[in-house]
């Protein structure tokens, strides 16, 4: 099905009420619980819409958008049986009573979550960057450390106890789209699941500000960078634990300056990254 008038789209329907029961998967949507119970997550934005209409992973349920937003997505409709809302600006931002960016959102279902044994299988041996966080409560701070992983080819991300989810509103946002792109599981079996990662060949390393920890511009002059890499990062006030840091065979740091103390995680990432690449 191609349609080069994305008004003529076969799926369209207009919605003049925010109390239309169609839209019922747009409300309470500031409670990511409720989100959690529908097993439904919602992309805002045109790139983030766009990026999750191209990915295969998700199963998109309904796109509500404004006139506008709808002509901006253009083709890139052609294809898809969901039903395509198209509202005014004042019902879109009715629904849930926020402001959905662009004037276009999507829901689509969660699926099942791989474990991490799954994500290493379907890796192959090609992969050789792994993020794996700890304690990264804050969404912001998740959707940034996707972002990253995206830029510098990190194959996928592994979280540990106490990170906020992925497909959450606002990680999804803060990423473009990225927590769409790049594979994840959780580890459910902290930190033991961290060997699996040793057994796949990859050198964990642990990412802290302490003084003892190696420089991190160490690799690629002093030392060469490892084939294969799992970078841990922990919670900003807290860093990694003691049991995650046990299990890593080094630890690296990033100089800085006596006035500072410590970067934002999603920050120092990028720049670990960047050098380990």
């Amino acid at each position: 099905m191609k349609v080069s008038d994305p008004a003529a789209h076969p799926m369209l329907e207009a919605v003049a009420d925010s109390d239309d029961p169609r839209l019922d998967d747009y409300r309470d949507v500031k409670d990511p619980q409720w989100l959690r119970r529908r097993d439904i997550f919602l992309a805002e934005g045109r790139v983030v819409v766009l990026r999750l209409l191209e990915s295969t992973r998700f199963r998109v349920r309904s796109l509500l958008l404004t006139e506008t937003a709808l002509k901006s997505l253009g083709n890139a409709l052609d294809g898809h049986t969901f039903p395509i809302y198209r509202v005014d600006r004042e019902v879109l931002e009715g629904v849930a009573g926020v402001r959905f960016h662009q004037g276009c959102v999507a829901v689509a279902e969660r699926p099942a979550e791989p474990s991490t044994q799954e994500i290493l299988l379907g890796l192959g041996d090609s992969a050789q960057r792994l993020l794996v966080l700890e304690g990264v409560a804050d969404p912001d701070n998740v959707g940034g450390l996707f972002r990253n992983a995206l830029a510098f080819g990190v194959a996928a991300v592994l979280l540990g106890p106490g990170c906020a989810h992925p497909l959450y509103r606002k990680s999804i946002r803060t990423s473009m789209g990225a927590t769409l792109q790049v594979r994840f599981a959780s580890m459910v079996d902290w930190p033991k699941d961290l060997s699996l990662l040793r057994a796949a060949g990859f050198s964990l390393i642990a990412l802290t500000p302490s003084a003892g920890a190696l420089d991190i511009r160490a690799f690629g002059t002093a030392r060469p960078v490892p084939e294969r890499v799992a970078l841990l990062l922990g919670d900003e006030g807290y860093g990694l634990s003691k049991d995650a840091l046990a299990a890593c065979e080094l630890r690296v740091r990033i100089d800085m300056t006596s006035e500072a103390d410590s970067l934002n995680v999603a920050t120092a990432a990028a720049i670990a990254l960047h050098r380990l690449t």
